[in-house]
């Protein structure tokens, strides 16, 4: 009878929530957006046997094309303990998707005049000038302490050669020591400031300019942001991005009205896909609810659902607007999305800018995609890119850590690209 009770939830939230995101958007023909319906069938299909063999708890899915839905879906279970059925709109933990929407901002900020990508980060936050690099000499297994050959700048933390990790790096003691490792700021109750700040003291693991090294560097923007700006980072962006977007369901910490739409998050068991206990630190369910709300993390702290997020990247890929409301001119989104390493080695065929990966050359990078593309992922195994030759918004999330096994990404990718037909 539970098995029976919960297919027909499934099935009604299915068709409610398909509705629920077109109604965000105008709802084209796939075929009259030069997509196969058939084709798009095969896609539905293989997303759908990932819920199905307990391979993912459930997940939300959402393309555009000519900012127009052309597939949407909304497969498994919110949360499959309680029988909650996934639906469009359920909020996700984003994690480092939120690094793209603070890279906007430091830009908004470049556009208000108010710093310059250029800028030393020591002009704004003190404690990160006269750095230090902990440097493995040839042979040793310790490492030794030089200056930083060059100040970081706003540019090297948008293109994460900013000489930092999450806390992994040759120093990794001293990281540990003072209590930075890992993405994961929702349980502080200090203002973000007031972390970053410390962090300051703590060597890095390159010097800037010269390594791709993923890490705090979004974090420490987030920070950026406040200093240029005067204003709490969630209050700029609610005001310079989320208000103007109508992002309405993309925060920090959740409004107690909204806590029942939090998906739960889930890990790989022994027999399908298991509920991850609070008690379980950074892969944890999180205090997104019941935390301190006191730490904004920049890197990867927001909450929000694929319709908020669509609109986002619907923003960048027209150009900084969207329905009337300008976010950032056209050039300004001309340089984020080019690639500014400069030969610093990072993935085949592709290149980062201001906040995102670039596919430059489709062939070096070997899966299916167009020269131009950009976007990023998610620690809870969430993913999107844009494709402007396209014409296409592409936002897949879940909710599972870590993602041992999956080749969901490759179905997604695989499925959308075979379904275009013009």
């Amino acid at each position: 009878m539970v098995l029976l009770q919960r297919f027909f939830i499934a099935a009604f939230a299915l068709v409610f929530s398909a509705a629920s995101l077109a109604a965000e958007f105008v709802r084209g023909d796939p075929e009259q957006l030069g997509l196969s319906a058939e084709r798009l069938a095969v896609l539905d299909a293989r997303l759908k046997a990932f819920v199905e063999e307990d391979r993912i708890a459930g997940q939300v899915v959402l393309v555009l094309r000519d900012g127009k839905v052309a597939f949407s879906a909304a497969n498994g279970w919110r949360d499959k303990e309680a029988g909650a059925a996934m639906s469009g709109d359920t909020i996700f933990r984003i994690a480092s998707q939120t690094k793209a929407i603070v890279s906007t901002a430091i830009m908004v900020l470049q556009e208000q005049g108010k710093l310059d990508i250029s800028d030393p980060l020591g002009r704004y936050i003190p404690e990160w000038s006269d750095m230090q690099v902990a440097v493995v000499p040839d042979g040793s297994v310790g490492y030794v302490l030089e200056d930083a050959a060059r100040p970081i700048t706003i540019r090297h933390l948008l293109t994460h050669t900013a000489g930092m990790s999450y806390g992994s790096g040759p120093a990794q003691d001293r990281w540990e020591a003072a209590g930075f490792q890992g993405w994961y700021f929702a349980n502080r109750d200090e203002p973000i400031a007031e972390t970053i700040a410390r962090m300051g003291s703590l060597p890095l693991d390159a010097h800037p300019g010269e390594q791709w090294i993923y890490g705090y560097s979004t974090d420490i923007l987030g920070v950026v942001v406040e200093k240029a700006s005067g204003m709490d980072l969630q209050s700029f962006l609610q005001q310079h991005i989320f208000d103007p977007l109508d992002m309405r369901d993309t925060h920090f910490y959740l409004p107690e009205d909204k806590r029942d739409r939090l998906a739960t998050v889930y890990r790989p068991g022994a027999d399908g896909v298991e509920a991850i206990p609070e008690t379980d630190g950074m892969q944890s369910q999180g205090m997104y609810a019941n935390g301190p709300r006191t730490s904004f993390s920049g890197g990867a702290g927001l909450l929000s659902t694929a319709r908020d997020y669509a609109r986002f990247l619907q923003m960048t890929l027209n150009g900084g607007e969207l329905d009337g409301a300008r976010v950032l001119s056209p050039k300004t989104m001309e340089l984020m999305t080019v690639d500014h390493l400069a030969g610093i080695p990072f993935r085949s065929g592709q290149g980062f800018g201001l906040g995102y990966y670039v596919l430059e050359d489709l062939g070096a990078n070997g899966r299916l995609g167009s020269e131009g593309e950009y976007g990023w992922g998610g620690a809870y195994h969430s993913t999107y890119w844009v494709d402007p030759a396209e014409a296409l918004v592409v936002v897949y999330l879940t909710q599972i850590i870590p993602a041992t096994g999956l080749n969901d990404y490759n179905v997604l990718r695989n499925g959308i690209y075979q379904a275009i037909v013009d």
